[in-house]
C-alpha cells in the first residue's frame, strides 16, 4: 500500500553515516535527530502538540494512549465489534476490560450502540477508522463529553485522513497510528501516538521508555516515574518515517483519484449502493465498498470476474467472533496477570458471544469491499469499473 524508494535510502544512508542509531544519542552532544524530528513533523501534519514514534505498532500505540489516560483494572473501554483484535487487546494490556459495541453501515462504531454499553465503570471509547475512512466522530465526541469519557482514535488504517477538516488522531484525547507493511505509511513495523494533552504524553513517554530510563529531559516531567516497556524507535525507523511522511499527500491524492472515479461511476448503477461515508472528502481512498440487501448478493458480486472484492465477515481477527484469546480469556502467560481474573474486574461486561453484536455480523455479511491502490493506472481503474458493472 505504501511507496518506498530513493528518499528513504538517502535518509537511511545519512543516518548510518552519522553512526548514530540510538534515538537518544549522545546526551552530551544533544544529538537526537531523526526520531525527534519526525515526531515534530508528525505533530505539524496531524495538528497535535505531542507525538511518540514507537518500535511497536498500533497495539503499542493504543496501549501507550490508554496508559497515558490512567486506564486500568476496574475500568471498561468500549471498542467496535469490527476492528482488528489489537483494539481490544490493548485494553487488556492496560489491565482493563474491552466492551464490544455494534458498528453502523459505515463500518465505524455506532454512537447509539456505544451509549447502550456505558456503565459506571466505563472510562473510555475507542472509535476505529476502518479501511481508510473515518468513524462518525461528532456523536461519539458528544457522547464522551456527556459521560466524561476519554476518546482514543484508532487511526491505524487511516494514516493522514481527516474528518470534517481535521486530521484523524487530533480530534479525540489521543490518536494511534500504525506503520506496518499493510498501511499507508510504513517502516515495516512501528506506530505512533499523538495527543495535545501533556499528562497523557508524559505518562505515555515514561511507559514507552522503560520508565524514562534514557530520557534526559524526563527530569522536567510532572509525572512521577514508573516502570514501563521498551518501545523506543531507532534512528533508522525515524529516517524512514521522515521520508514516508513527505510522501503522504501525494499518496492520498492519487488514492482519492482512483476511489472517487470508481464511486462516481458505480454509485447507483443498476442498484449498486455505496456504503455510507461520514466524510467523503477526508477518506483516504484506499477502498471502495458497497452494501447489499443480503449476504448472497454481496458474495455473488465479490466473486464476479475482475471485481476482486472481499467481505468483512471473512477477515479473520477483524471480526469479534474470531477474537479467540478474548473469547477463551487467554491473556498473558500467567493467570494471575490476566485482567479477566483481576478482583477489580469481576462483574464487568465480558460478553464476546456472537449474539452480543448481531448488527455488526449482519452488516459485515452484506458489505463487499474492493481494496484500491494509489498506483492503479486509468486503464486498471476502467477495467475494475467495467467488471463491477458487469457483475450487477
Amino acid at each position: 500500500m505504501f511507496r518506498i524508494g530513493d528518499m528513504e535510502l538517502r535518509e537511511i544512508e545519512a543516518t548510518i553515516k552519522s553512526k548514530q542509531l540510538f534515538r537518544v544519542g549522545d546526551i552530551a552532544s544533544g544529538h537526537w535527530k531523526q526520531v525527534t524530528t519526525f515526531e515534530k513533523e508528525l505533530c505539524e501534519v496531524i495538528g497535535t502538540k505531542y507525538s511518540l514514534l514507537l518500535s511497536g505498532g498500533g497495539t503499542a500505540a493504543l496501549t501507550c494512549a490508554l496508559v497515558g489516560m490512567g486506564i486500568g483494572p476496574g475500568d471498561e473501554v468500549i471498542v467496535p465489534a469490527y476492528t482488528f483484535m489489537a483494539s481490544a487487546s490493548a485494553v487488556l494490556m492496560a489491565g482493563a476490560i474491552p466492551v464490544i459495541a455494534d458498528i453502523d453501515e459505515s463500518l465505524g462504531l455506532s454512537a447509539v450502540a456505544a451509549e447502550a454499553r456505558i456503565t459506571k465503570n466505563t472510562k473510555a471509547i475507542i472509535p476505529v477508522h476502518m479501511i481508510g475512512r473515518a468513524a462518525d466522530l461528532d456523536p461519539i465526541m458528544a457522547l464522551a463529553k456527556k459521560h466524561n469519557l476519554k476518546v482514543v482514535e484508532d487511526a491505524c488504517q487511516m494514516d493522514g485522513g481527516s474528518y470534517k477538516g481535521r486530521r484523524v488522531g487530533s480530534i479525540g484525547d489521543a490518536g494511534a497510528f500504525s506503520f506496518n507493511d499493510y498501511k499507508i505509511l510504513s517502516c515495516g513495523e512501528g506506530g505512533a501516538i499523538v495527543t495535545s494533552d501533556p499528562d497523557i504524553y508524559e505518562h505515555a513517554s515514561i511507559f514507552h521508555d522503560s520508565g524514562a530510563a534514557f530520557r534526559p529531559y524526563a527530569k522536567d516531567y510532572t509525572v512521577p516515574l514508573f516502570l514501563g516497556l521498551q518501545l523506543r524507535a531507532s534512528e533508522i525507523m525515524g529516517a524512514i518515517m521522515r521520508a514516508q511522511l513527505r510522501r503522504l499527500d501525494g499518496i492520498l491524492s492519487d488514492a482519492r483519484r482512483v476511489a472517487n472515479k470508481m464511486r462516481n461511476e458505480l454509485n447507483g448503477y443498476n442498484g449498486l449502493r455505496l456504503s455510507p461515508m461520514n466524510d467523503p472528502a477526508g477518506d483516504c481512498g484506499i477502498s471502495v465498498s458497497f452494501i447489499f440487501e443480503s449476504e448472497e448478493q454481496a458474495r455473488k458480486f465479490a466473486k464476479s470476474p475482475g471485481v476482486g472484492a472481499w467481505l468483512p465477515i471473512d477477515t479473520g481477527k477483524h471480526m469479534f467472533t474470531n477474537w479467540t484469546p478474548l473469547i477463551n480469556r487467554n491473556v498473558f502467560h500467567h493467570k494471575r496477570m490476566n485482567p479477566f481474573f483481576f478482583e477489580e474486574n469481576q462483574g464487568l461486561q465480558m460478553d464476546y458471544s456472537p449474539e452480543r453484536c448481531p448488527t455488526t455480523t449482519d452488516i459485515c455479511k452484506r458489505t463487499a469491499v474492493i481494496s484500491t491502490s494509489h498506483d492503479w493506472s486509468e486503464q486498471t481503474v476502467d477495467s475494475k469499473i467495467a467488471a463491477c458493472k458487469k457483475a450487477v
